[in-house]
């Protein structure tokens, strides 16, 4: 049974689609201001929440999100945990996922909600996604079970009446409001006439009463390689071999397959034999990494690459931002991302 009671959100308007509006006098979108969230979305009036708002200055265009606007995102989690009971951020779809899964490693010991949403059409548009969005997003962070703890102590994506975990998730469509998906991992929550929540499925903390853990250390010295029919060796030295980055994501054909060329699998080698971390994640939108079936999987592992399962390259990237961060120790930076750490990988 869900707990009905005056809860308090804050929203973060880091900027993107959602936070704009029309201004006749200049013909043209622009942001709103957030403290007057209740003028432009007056159902959240009924919920009898406090709702409070932050807004990034200046705003980000989502394809402008660094590293260090999730610093700064954490930050602000950080410095107001205590006062409210959840957290809602407005954030462009562009790079949704990538934040998200971000968020999700650097917060350790979640035991409230940090929801992201967006839209695909401006709240100020007459057929915006963004109001019911917003409305959703907003429940679900100030949704508690009859003990008064959160109901989705997790970081995630709501979009299009779907609440998904925020490192499982990837954008799928630019035009349509089903923007997201997450093809490995089901649903947390569907909103329909009522919001039903999975909770099998979602991840509780080890104690409620424990503040969580905010590392904002990371070390973004990562490269992706996209494999390709027609790659070429100087291409695959440049991204593997290069002195500039400490991992690279190999992503890869269907369940982890590459090149069997020997000049491909040298580089490979030469690249482990450079300390660098290699982790394979598959092209696919849905299926996970197997380098036992296939000789050209084999041959991967055998040189030295490590499997991602099932993980995005968005959370891929996130976790290797994270654990480089953390630890100058390889070791154990390689059997962490081989670990299910954030419900981030299925094994």
């Amino acid at each position: 049974m869900i707990r009905r009671e005056k809860s308090s959100i804050l929203l973060i308007y880091t900027g993107g689609t959602i936070g704009m509006k029309e201004d006749p006098s200049i013909q043209a979108l622009r942001p709103f201001d957030f403290s007057q969230i209740l003028e432009e979305v007056p159902e959240l009036g009924k919920f009898a929440y406090r709702i409070d708002s932050y807004t990034f200055d200046p705003l980000i265009d989502s394809s402008d999100i660094e590293p260090s606007s999730w610093q700064a995102l954490a930050s602000i989690i950080e410095e107001r945990y205590d006062q409210y009971d959840g957290f809602v951020v407005l954030h462009g779809t562009d790079t949704m996922a990538y934040s998200a899964s971000a968020l999700s490693f650097m917060i350790e010991g979640l035991t409230k909600p940090v929801i992201f949403t967006g839209s695909q059409l401006p709240i100020g548009v007459p057929r915006t996604d963004g109001k019911e969005n917003l409305i959703s997003a907003v429940e679900i962070a100030a949704a508690k079970d009859q003990e008064g703890n959160a109901i989705v102590p997790e970081v995630c994506i709501c979009f299009d009446n779907v609440l998904m975990r925020g490192n499982r998730t990837t954008k799928i469509n630019s035009d349509n409001f089903r923007a997201f998906r997450s093809e490995n991992s089901p649903p947390l929550a569907e909103a329909g006439i009522s919001i039903r929540y999975n909770t099998g499925l979602i991840r509780k903390p080890e104690s409620w009463n424990t503040r969580p853990v905010f590392h904002k250390t990371l070390d973004t010295r990562v490269s992706i390689l996209k494999i390709h029919p027609g790659i070429t060796p100087q291409v695959v030295r440049n991204i593997l071999c290069g002195p500039e980055s400490r991992a690279v994501i190999l992503e890869t054909y269907g369940a982890g397959n590459a090149p069997s060329k020997e000049w491909f699998l040298d580089l490979i080698r030469e690249a482990d034999r450079m300390g660098k971390i290699i982790l394979n994640v598959t092209q696919c939108m849905a299926g996970s990494v197997n380098m036992d079936i296939y000789a050209t999987g084999k041959s991967l592992k055998q040189s030295g690459v490590l499997s991602g399962y099932d993980s995005t390259t968005e959370s891929a990237l996130a976790k290797l931002f994270f654990l480089l961060g953390e630890f100058q120790d390889n070791g154990k930076v390689k059997a962490l991302l081989e670990t299910d750490i954030r419900g981030e990988i299925s094994k």
